[in-house]
């Protein structure tokens, strides 16, 4: 049903909203890589922007200066993120939760820095940034930009959700569960902690890099103001209200992301308090739906369960038979 309304999507809208709604689509890879780190293996971040902004910077100067086709230097910028999330999540692996968060807040903050660096600026364009264009729609199809990326992005959502979810129902995503809930108990069974923990966050950073990469090709330009804390702390804010633990929920948070404060700055429009107003709606979902729209979808579930097993009942009939 996601799949045919995302394909209805670029016929039934103006381009300009067709665009939103595939950024969208893309902060939602980042989200399902964040839930990856965060919900499967219990390590807390707030610096994917870093990774983010890696892949946006690795996409335009693959595809500005190598000369490389995008769509080969996406998968490109999200493996470099995915080396240099494993390299940085090795060392920080000696670091309890808390001192990871503040190891990945150091990271957000210092990345805009680097960025804008005067050492990198020949690279990096400085502050100014880097402009990247957008490769004409391919075989003269007779759609917009906005709506061949917009098809672009279904293809990249439907190649790295399922990816997520497979990795999440393998041995490596159990043994990632393990490691979350009981360390001492999965260290004792034979379980290689430092492994899996950095591969998961090399893996994470991945899906950071492709969004960082194709919403730097949306938007045209990449420039290090983009990428600061404030935009981590969103992205955080999305995969919570989203659900840690959901892959295609993660949709909802990437429309939290975009269209959220549009919903704010309409709610406040006497009295001018967007940011207010965006903190309050953040609290009011977080209060109603703690474990986000995952959570509140499989308490949903497992109540309309309840419910059936009780008309069952009701109806004298035998209870269904457990799952083997």
């Amino acid at each position: 049903m996601i799949v045919l309304v995302w394909l209805a999507l670029p016929f039934v809208l103006v381009d300009y909203t067709l665009y939103r709604i595939t950024q969208a689509g893309v902060f939602a890879i980042a989200i399902v890589g964040m839930n990856l780190l965060i919900g499967l293996s219990g390590q807390l971040s707030i610096g994917h922007s870093a990774f983010f902004a890696l892949g946006a910077y690795a996409t335009a100067l693959a595809s500005n200066d190598g000369g490389m086709s995008v769509y080969l230097a996406l998968p490109l910028a999200g493996l470099i993120c995915f080396v240099c999330g494993f390299l940085f999540g090795w060392p920080a692996l000696r670091l309890g939760s808390i001192h990871l968060l503040l190891a990945t807040w150091g990271l957000a903050i210092a990345t805009p820095q680097l960025l804008r660096s005067s050492y990198l600026e020949q690279w990096t364009g400085g502050v100014s940034g880097i402009y990247l264009e957008r490769p004409d729609v391919p075989f003269d199809l007779p759609i917009s930009s906005d709506q061949w990326w917009h098809l672009v992005t279904l293809v990249a959502v439907l190649i790295l959700f399922p990816i997520a979810r497979n990795l999440i129902n393998s041995r490596t995503g159990r043994a990632l569960r393990s490691i979350r809930d009981h360390p001492q108990a999965a260290t004792a069974t034979g379980i290689n902690l430092p492994l899996y923990k950095t591969l998961i966050f090399g893996v994470s950073a991945l899906y950071a890099g492709i969004a960082g990469g194709m919403t730097g090709l949306l938007t045209d330009f990449v420039a290090p103001d983009t990428y600061g804390v404030f935009f981590a702390m969103i992205l955080l804010a999305g995969a919570v209200t989203s659900g840690l633990s959901g892959i295609w929920t993660a949709l909802f948070g990437g429309l939290l992301i975009e269209f959220l404060p549009d919903v704010a700055a309409f709610a406040t429009t006497e009295i001018a308090f967007p940011a207010a107003a965006y903190g309050a709606l953040l609290i009011i979902m977080i209060y109603f739906m703690p474990s986000g729209l995952a959570g509140l979808l499989q308490r949903w579930r497992v109540g309309r369960v309840d419910q059936l097993t009780g008309d069952r009942r009701g109806l004298s009939l035998p209870p269904r038979r457990p799952p083997i």
